[in-house]
């Protein structure tokens, strides 16, 4: 590599096959673990985080403890070193004997970052994937179905300098490579992904009232962002907007907030199983929005688990996506879901999970009842249903409160894995009252528990 194109190369910003460092430090040692356990990537050493060249000078006992490093880690690991003018260049190749661990653990690249995972973690992300990671795979592709638009609103959103030559940029960002380009790069810049990934597109889906009987669908199939976007105002379009009247103008409000609708969809779109043949599904009607996706899960995982923080399925995909600002912080989503249901006083969506199944779904709130104006501007909250179901036990104890009954029920209905955590902060009580609650109705025989605490699931008795 000669100065320029490492000029060239510093453009185009940290990310998930990039790090700058400012000297060889103490933290070299990750960088280079999560580059093995990646698809390899660079190390620039004499440059700081606002793009300064600083230089950086490579001594006999640098370039030692950079190869003691690599040599150190299992399994055993090499790297290359290179002095490129004032700056020097640490080369990281992609592991062939996945995952590898440093002394201080076992770490993977997410994003701009390198994120330290347990072994099990790790091992198993590699497992199911059977040693291959789909947003980095390259494949042939035909360059007359490349949109120069979709290319040209990703580096202006990544804030990247277009001054070189399309596959040069592209090689430099690790889309492409021995002239193909890898699914990440299909996702984010194809014309019509259908032509190399059938199913990898968004559905959405209008149905009538609570039936079955389709009314409008729409398949978006574009690049990911357009795809994303257009379902977004497809959602929007079939929302109601509040209009709340304040002297001399008005304000209006989605019945459900769109930053969690956002963040609902990135979250199918970064951790969905692009290896399945089912795309990412929108259901809509009268009561919910409800979004499905393809996915391998962790089965010992709980909704608890998620909520705290979680990897990303495709990391380089992701980073790419944290680059034009689509996605924040890994595993931070459904924090912000939550955040954004509790600002418009909504209860928090309802998360559901199988082994290849994922789904989030809001309650659409009934405006006639539950307004913004009434819920969030005059404070009084969301009111929940008084009505009893029908098909509501009998045998409920008459010294808990008839409407947080329902609401227990109806929730393990619809989520039998939700927890006791869960249940308190949908039903805003503490947790030993809901544990209180729980173990009346398991005493009568309304519910009953299946497996361990963490990984089991309720079941409502009739």
């Amino acid at each position: 590599m000669n100065k320029k194109e490492l000029s060239e190369l510093i453009k185009t910003l940290e990310g998930y096959n990039l790090e700058f460092k400012e000297t060889l430090n103490n933290s070299i040692v990750k960088e280079i673990c999560a580059f093995a356990n990646a698809s390899g990537g660079r190390i620039i050493l004499g440059v700081n985080d606002n793009l300064e060249v600083l230089g950086y000078k490579l001594t006999n006992r640098d370039i030692s403890i950079i190869q003691d490093i690599a040599r150190n880690m299992d399994p055993v690991f090499s790297v290359e070193v290179e002095q490129v003018e004032e700056l020097a260049v640490i080369y990281v190749p992609e592991g062939k004997n996945k995952p590898y661990a440093c002394a201080q653990g076992f770490f993977v690249r997410v994003g701009a970052n390198s994120q330290k995972l347990k072994r099990d973690e790790i091992q198993k992300f590699f497992q199911e994937n059977g040693g291959v990671v789909f947003d980095e795979k390259f494949i042939d592709f035909d360059f007359t179905d490349f949109s120069n638009e979709a290319y040209n609103r990703f580096l202006k959103k990544a804030k990247i300098d277009n001054n070189l030559d399309c596959k040069q940029l592209l090689s430099n960002l690790e889309f492409f490579r021995n002239d193909k380009l890898n699914y990440s790069g299909i996702l984010l810049f194809s014309k019509d992904i259908t032509k190399y990934l059938r199913n990898a597109t968004i559905q959405c889906v209008l149905y009538q009232g609570t039936s079955s009987t389709i009314i409008d669908k729409k398949e978006f199939l574009k690049d990911l962002l357009s795809n994303f976007e257009d379902a977004i105002n497809y959602i929007k379009s079939k929302l109601n907007t509040e209009y709340v009247i304040k002297s001399t103008y008005r304000e209006e409000y989605l019945e459900l907030p769109e930053e969690a609708l956002r963040e609902a969809l990135i979250n199918s779109i970064a951790h969905r199983d692009y290896f399945s043949t089912a795309p990412i599904l929108i259901n809509i009607n009268i009561e919910s929005v409800k979004f499905l996706n393809p996915v391998i899960m962790d089965l010992s995982l709980t909704v608890d688990d998620l909520m705290r923080g979680s990897y990303p399925r495709n990391m380089f995909l992701f980073s790419n996506l944290e680059r034009i600002d689509l996605v924040e912080k890994a595993g931070s989503g459904f924090l912000r879901i939550k955040k954004a249901m509790e600002k418009y006083e909504l209860p928090m969506a309802n998360i559901y999970f199988s082994k290849r199944l994922f789904e989030v779904t809001f309650q659409r709130p009934d405006l006639q009842i539950n307004s913004y104006k009434r819920r969030v501007i005059d404070g009084k909250g969301f009111e929940y249903a008084e009505n009893v179901p029908e098909n509501v036990p009998e045998n409920v104890p008459e010294n808990v409160p008839e409407k947080r009954i329902i609401l227990i029920i109806n929730i393990i209905k619809n989520n039998n894995r939700v927890t006791i955590s869960e249940l308190s902060t949908r039903l805003s009580v503490n947790e030993k009252t809901i544990k209180r609650d729980l173990d009346k109705l398991k005493t009568l025989g309304t519910i009953k528990r299946f497996g361990p605490a963490k990984g089991g699931h309720w079941e409502v008795i009739k």
